[in-house]
């Protein structure tokens, strides 16, 4: 969950990079013999097939690879932004749900090739045909990575400042959504480059999700086998089809919801007789048919999914209940008509005293806002010793560089040495493919003029509180970037709370309104959050193309121009589903469609930092400091009691703090059948499940997403199913779905 949450990642990339390693580590040291690629036979296909060492050196060269010298097409870059549409589409609509977002290289990876292999045998050159390649399908990923990440804003902060108040409507102020979304997009492109350098090249990390993806792009690209050509297909064909039917299956289930979508067994139970049952509804445990969340557990495992499960159960069927049976919150009346003493609103966010008569869902909230908090931070403090060694490495590296530059410059032979420790890998890209100072440096400083101007000019964020979240966006992308590289967990999403505490202390030194330092908290969190992530995702994809030795200086140029594209996309899609859905931005419209977490986390923790007095009702307060407590004792525990192999049985509390925040327990409940799918795929099949797997699960979940588009759409021309649809099976028409 990019956005206050971590990124949901394939959870089985970590053990395949981790057994890759091990294999690196098993053969010769020489650059050679870890570079190559090996063979081993398969008996289910009869044949040899490639192995790749990942010891951080590029993969070999394939047999009969043909050169590239030209990656940076406009049929990549066209058709890579659009596959980020897709993407970026399906992120709005499972982020306002549950706050997830995904990324989209191998979604891009998968379904580029699908569509530009065909094309490149089938037209001429001039019209977009010719040699489709390993490397260009590099530039295809990194343009839908590129112009599908910059829609976290609009899942969490923007819909916040409109629920604060703080704005007008998306549509007038669609100018000001434009400059905001374009100072937080380019920074990270921009700073990727020097972090390329240092965590790519000279600390060899392996971040196991872009490494999949080369290893993908390059398994589709192979032709070394009739074996390998079939599982290219079959990867092509079950994402294809696995969207098809996703994106069907959503477009249509909202005319029948009460059979098609939500399985309401406990209002069920209770009409045909059972009266008690009805509280089960009344706390929101129902089922829902939903691909994209059965394609999210396939993707997250075991760990993260059951740890979400139990935040929920924790909160809706304990937690809850007890603070209306203690009195500590206050429920409402249902407002679908069904008269029952049992079936109250529990999750209402508007409230004239939210310390002594708010809702269990705001009472829930600030656990799980401080429990996620305080456990990303210890997982950070408790590898911190990795962090300064990287700081003082990078330290060391960048002195290197400057001494040498500098010698260089004078025409002085440089003969300083860099210790062993501190050598880089030779850089695989030759001159004319790297991206000079003059661009990346020259983008950085412009990136950070543009930023403070637009938030004096457009949102009157004082100058200094914009150099203070550009700061914490350069630390936030380090932490970042070795996080994601060293264990595939990108926590920016989380610990950018950070940030509004921080600004929430400087805004309160000076003084200034409520109103004015809310929207400056609001604003300078998201520059801060936005920028580390699309930072991180941008080293990512520069981490692909170095396994593949694609050109940095296309890659780069494809970041730049996917950037662009998606900031139309990602303020034209809020503004859709605003438009479509008004109680996204209007705190007093009941929202059934979506869970809106990272909306109300963004919100609360804003009030919190500005207001004269905390707005935390007092047992919520120290259920939060208890459970965070037990959370930090979790951490240390895991890393130093438990045996690393059995880490994975430790609760993940960052998704327990999400099941108190997220207040639809079938979300949890469809990742934990996801995740149980392939667990047992994995295990029994995991030749299968290497081939389809992954492509099944993305195609799940960017599947959903664009019915989830279109059926705003329905929504907006009022042909949707509240119009045309049927209520069977629904407690009432306007609830199910």
């Amino acid at each position: 969950m990019a956005s206050h949450m971590d990124e949901m990642r394939p959870a089985q990339l970590s053990e395949k990079t981790s057994d890759i390693d091990e294999k690196a580590s098993t053969h010769s040291e020489s650059h050679h013999a870890k570079a190559a690629a090996l063979n081993e036979f398969d008996a289910e296909s009869n044949s040899y097939h490639e192995v790749l060492v990942n010891d951080g050196n590029p993969f070999p060269p394939m047999p009969n690879e043909v050169d590239e010298p030209i990656q940076l097409t406009v049929r990549a870059v066209v058709v890579g932004s659009l596959l980020g549409l897709i993407v970026g589409a399906s992120n709005v609509y499972l982020g306002l749900k549950t706050g997830f977002t995904f990324g989209a290289s191998l979604f891009g990876a998968i379904f580029g090739f699908a569509i530009l292999k065909p094309l490149s045998h089938a037209l001429p050159e001039r019209w977009g045909g010719g040699y489709f390649g390993p490397r260009e399908n590099c530039t295809v990923q990194t343009s839908a990575t590129a112009a599908g990440g910059l829609t976290s804003l609009f899942v969490a902060a923007v819909p916040a400042m409109y629920q604060l108040g703080l704005l007008k409507t998306p549509k007038q102020d669609i100018g000001r959504l434009f400059l905001l979304t374009a100072i937080t997009a380019f920074y990270g492109v921009f700073f990727a480059i020097p972090l390329r350098r240092y965590y790519i090249l000279k600390e060899k990390l392996v971040f196991p999700s872009p490494t999949a993806t080369a290893f993908t792009i390059r398994s589709l690209h192979s032709t070394t086998s009739a074996a390998a050509r079939l599982a290219a297909k079959q990867k092509v064909r079950v994402l294809g089809w696995s969207f098809v039917g996703a994106f069907v299956f959503k477009s249509l289930c909202g005319y029948a919801p009460g059979l098609l979508l939500d399985w309401h067994v406990f209002y069920w139970l209770y009409s045909w007789g059972w009266k008690g049952a009805i509280a089960g509804e009344a706390w929101g445990w129902i089922f829902e048919l939903t691909p994209a969340f059965w394609g999210a557990g396939m993707l997250s495992g075991l760990n993260a999914s059951w740890s979400f499960l139990a935040g929920a159960i924790l909160a809706w069927g304990i937690l809850g209940p007890i603070t209306i049976a203690k009195g500590w919150t206050i429920s409402k009346p249902n407002p679908y008509g069904v008269e029952d003493l049992l079936w109250r609103s529990y999750s209402s966010m508007s409230a004239k005293d939210f310390v002594h008569g708010a809702s269990p869902r705001y009472w829930l909230l600030w656990p799980g806002i401080l429990i996620m908090l305080t456990y990303s931070f210890a997982e950070l403090c408790v590898n911190g010793p990795i962090f300064w060694r990287a700081l003082k490495s990078a330290g060391r590296s960048w002195k290197y560089d400057y001494n040498a530059w500098s010698a260089r410059r004078k025409g002085l032979s440089f003969t300083d040495i860099r210790p062993e420790e501190d050598r880089m890998l030779d850089d695989p890209a030759p001159d004319h493919e790297q991206v000079p100072m003059w661009m990346w440096g020259g983008g950085l400083l412009v990136s950070i003029a543009a930023t403070l101007l637009v938030g004096k000019l457009s949102f009157d964020m004082d100058v200094g509180i914009g150099i203070l979240a550009l700061l914490l966006a350069f630390m936030f992308s380090f932490i970042g970037v070795q996080a994601s590289g060293t264990t595939d967990v990108n926590p920016v999403g989380t610990i950018a709370k950070a940030s509004q505490l921080i600004i929430g202390g400087a805004t309160r030194a000076q003084g200034i309104a409520i109103e004015k330092a809310q929207l400056t908290n609001l604003i300078a969190g998201s520059i801060a959050g936005q920028a580390a992530s699309h930072g991180v995702d941008m080293t990512g994809d520069l981490k692909t193309g170095h396994l593949l030795r694609a050109s940095p200086r296309a890659q780069f140029l494809s970041q730049v121009l996917g950037s662009v594209i998606g900031i139309w996309l990602s303020v034209g899609l809020f503004v859709l589903f605003a438009s479509a859905y008004p109680c996204i931005t209007d705190l007093e419209i009941e929202c059934t469609a979506f869970g809106l977490p990272a909306v109300s986390a963004w919100r609360v923790v804003a009030t919190a930092v500005t207001s004269p007095t905390l707005p935390i009702p007092p047992t919520s307060g120290y259920f939060a400091i208890g459970l965070s407590v037990l959370a930090v004792i979790t951490v240390v525990i895991k890393h130093t009691l438990v045996p690393a192999q059995y880490r994975v049985w430790v609760p993940n509390w960052n998704a327990i703090g999400l099941g108190l925040v997220v207040p639809q327990t079938y979300y949890p409940i469809a990742m934990v059948i996801g995740a149980h799918v392939a667990y047992t795929w994995g295990r029994r099949w995991p030749k299968s499940w290497e081939i389809w797997g992954f492509a099944l699960s993305a195609g799940l979940v960017a599947g959903e997403g664009m019915g989830g588009v279109l059926t705003a759409l329905f929504t907006i021309v009022k042909i949707d199913g509240s119009y045309y649809g049927s209520a069977v099976a629904c407690p009432a028409k306007q609830y199910c779905g």
